[in-house]
């Protein structure tokens, strides 16, 4: 059963870039919080700000001598999270400007071929600003850098509010940290465009953030959060309920305990409607009318990890990662569905392991679940090293696109795809059910 929420958000999809926002370079695209002069924090200067606050350097030689220095901040970490004081929401808030429609010169980075914005962009700068706001949380003016090393651990969840979005009109990331545990941090972000004389939601995001020593070997504490009022106490609680939902999910994980009894009942289901009944064998099988097998549903590439997509450790920028995995799964589901789909949802993007340069980076994208005009890809990213020829999984993605038309059902052949597909059933009925 699809959400009314789904509905609305399909019919937006039907909308043009020009409906959104009236004449290319037309004042009305051009917010006027965003006018020349104006002291705001513009998101070119977020990973400049955040080399400032960890000490890095735009110089690939000087940053690795600046890194090897951080070592030295050790001593300046809290032995326990009492030591710290307390931070308000508040203290968190950020607000950044993206000025399409006030700075024409910024559209080609995010520009699309077809007129719209590069989605991965976005995650990129959702990323460096979930860091920033982290930072922000946990800042010590007596200090001159900050002894923390603060890295994306998992993006909870994202939504869309809007499927197109406009390449000339003004945008704002907002932002402040929600919940905080020991060494972690929950940040919640949200996105909108200037519009018609007014900013309208395009996305709302959260973010899993952890903090680690200067050297990024063990984690370290974090300031505690400190409610102001009923409302934050609800949002503070709203950040509860969301680790506990991601234990539970980790704990009834596919790739730990076994599928429930209705997901077992599926499984066989799909089988029995593959079977070739003229040969009652196990091994007949035949793929049912408007299907596809899940083993012909795949996109893969490759990623040689260079310097200059480096972050602020010297690893390479999750950001960066989120962009090439989305843009895989977004080509798997364009060439799946037929047509370009739009997003619907990002959920549970995992990072296991950081990124090193020079790595080899291989990317393995999968049409894991369908329904109706909804298509659920999994992207999978994994290290390769060709001195011992070993694969080390780095990163799992899970996004939700919608195409114009109803797709083909996918359908898995074996055990293991057969697990693919109640894992990206699952991700799909948590996505419709939120």
């Amino acid at each position: 059963m699809i959400s009314p929420r789904f509905l609305l958000l399909r019919s937006a999809a039907s909308l043009t870039t020009r409906s959104l926002c009236t004449g290319g370079m037309s004042k009305q695209g051009r917010a006027p919080d965003m006018a020349e002069g104006n002291p705001l924090l513009h998101v070119s200067n977020v990973r400049n700000r955040l080399r400032e606050i960890v000490g890095a350097s735009t110089n690939w030689s000087d940053h690795q001598q600046a890194m090897s220095k951080r070592g030295s901040l050790s001593s300046m970490l809290a032995k326990s999270q009492h030591d710290l004081p307390a931070k308000t929401m508040k203290d968190s808030y950020l607000e950044v400007h993206l000025p399409l429609g006030s700075e024409p010169q910024l559209r080609e980075k995010y520009l699309t071929f077809h007129k719209s914005v590069r989605f991965g962009r976005i995650l990129e700068d959702l990323d460096s600003l979930a860091v920033l706001i982290s930072y922000s949380h946990t800042y010590n003016p007596a200090l001159e850098r900050s002894p923390l090393s603060i890295v994306t651990a998992l993006v909870d969840k994202i939504d869309m509010r809007k499927h197109i979005i406009s390449p000339d009109c003004d945008i704002k990331f907002t932002g402040h940290v929600t919940w905080v545990g020991k060494t972690s941090i929950e940040a919640k972000m949200h996105v909108s465009q200037y519009l018609d004389g007014a900013y309208a939601p395009i996305l709302d995001a959260t973010f899993v953030m952890v903090a680690r020593d200067p050297e990024n070997k063990r984690a370290a504490f974090v300031n505690p959060l400190k409610p102001d009022g009923p409302e934050e106490e609800k949002i503070f609680q709203e950040g509860e309920a969301n680790k506990s939902r991601r234990v539970e999910l980790s704990t009834a994980s596919l790739l730990k305990v076994a599928p429930t009894d209705e997901e077992r009942k599926i499984v066989h289901s799909l089988f029995l409607n593959t079977l070739d009944t003229k040969t009652v064998s196990f091994r007949g099988r035949i793929l049912p009318p408007n299907s596809v097998w899940m083993e012909d549903a795949k996109l893969k590439g490759l990623e040689i990890c260079h310097p200059q997509e480096r972050n602020i450790f010297n690893r390479i920028f999750g950001g960066f990662l989120m962009r090439k995995a989305y843009e895989l799964g977004w080509a798997n589901a364009c060439s799946y569905g037929g047509c370009r789909p739009s997003l619907v949802a990002v959920d549970d993007i995992l990072f296991q392991k950081p990124v090193e340069i020079g790595s080899l980076l291989l990317l393995s994208s999968q049409v894991c679940y369908t329904q109706g005009k909804y298509i659920q890809v999994r992207v999978h990213t994994e290290v390769f090293d060709p001195l011992t020829r070993n694969h080390n999984t780095t990163n799992v993605f899970h996004f939700t696109f919608a195409s114009d038309l109803d797709v083909p059902n996918i359908i898995p052949k074996t055990y293991g795809e057969s697990m693919l597909y109640l894992d990206g059933k699952r991700h799909f009925n948590q996505t419709v059910e939120n």
